[in-house]
């Protein structure tokens, strides 16, 4: 017998005709901004005080990125971010897990108790004024570890995981005891594999906070040789802190004037080189961000 297969076509209402319209609208307002910088990045200084939408420059000019790029500090910054994002995932991922499988169990002792401590921790901090206290108290100050171990663990991160976790059936575990699977032999052999989307979403979320973040920096570390690229990208945007290139300016044989085209450049470079590795990255992951994100938030 021959299959009959129905084709329902599907009309496109003014509806749908809006909100494609509304989609654009907004993806145009989000992604122009970040477009105009990597143009004005190379562009020649009369596409930079030109006025108008700018789709393309007339005449391409890297001497913003030449000076950007002969800035020590950039390199110095950018290698102390990138090992920032790498240890402070990898450390936060593993310790999040860690605390949030065994709050998954319903046998764990006083589990009510310790959920209602990580669950009042989203809502109330110690302030800044004692965070400094005891940081200086632990001899943390201007260490690498002080950007580190005080966001290592979040109560929200620690919910999306518990609820993935809850999401596995108990019957892996059981037979993997009846075998004579240790708990932690379950937890990095089974529960760890089975847990990709969730563990992928939360180590995005750590890796793009990790990324952005600065303030610790402006707090806690004196050493301008081990700032992090944002804070090295917030004395050039917002102090607009141009002195502290003048040794790559003299290499170069060029010189920055306060509101001159240069200065527009190199803070447009500075915006599209800390913004660009997170685009990239964020594609590799992607695939597992949507199904992390709605198992995780399935049980309450």
């Amino acid at each position: 017998m021959g299959k009959t297969v129905n084709k329902v076509g599907k009309k496109t209402s003014i509806f749908d005709i809006i909100l494609y319209l509304v989609m654009a609208v907004i993806i145009i307002i989000t992604v122009y901004p970040f477009y105009s910088q990597v143009i004005i990045s190379v562009s020649s200084t009369e596409d930079v005080y030109k006025t108008g939408l700018i789709l393309w420059p007339s005449s391409i000019d890297f001497s913003g990125w030449k000076i950007m790029m002969g800035y020590r500090t950039i390199w110095g910054s950018y290698l102390n971010t990138v090992l920032r994002v790498l240890v402070g995932t990898s450390f936060s991922v593993l310790v999040t897990a860690l605390f949030a499988y065994p709050l998954s169990k319903s046998y764990l002792p006083f589990r009510q108790f310790f959920t209602s401590l990580v669950f009042i921790t989203m809502f109330f901090g110690g302030g800044l004024i004692p965070n400094y206290l005891l940081m200086k108290n632990l001899n943390l100050i201007n260490s690498f570890w002080v950007m580190i171990l005080p966001g290592l663990i979040t109560g929200y991160n620690v919910f999306i995981m518990r609820n993935f976790f809850m999401g596995i059936p108990d019957s892996l575990e059981e037979s993997a005891k009846i075998d004579g699977a240790s708990d932690l032999l379950i937890f990095f052999k089974i529960i760890i594999p089975m847990s990709k989307p969730v563990l992928a979403t939360v180590a995005l979320w750590v890796g793009v906070g990790h990324w952005q973040e600065w303030f610790s920096n402006l707090l806690y570390i004196d050493d301008s040789k081990k700032w992090v690229i944002m804070m090295v990208a917030r004395k050039i945007l917002i102090d607009q802190d141009f002195g502290s290139m003048a040794e790559a300016t003299r290499n170069l044989g060029m010189g920055i004037l306060k509101g001159s085209s240069n200065e527009v450049q190199i803070r447009a470079c500075v915006i599209t080189a800390t913004v660009l590795p997170m685009l990239f990255v964020y594609p590799f992951i992607q695939k597992y961000f949507v199904k992390g994100v709605n198992l995780g938030a399935i049980k309450g």
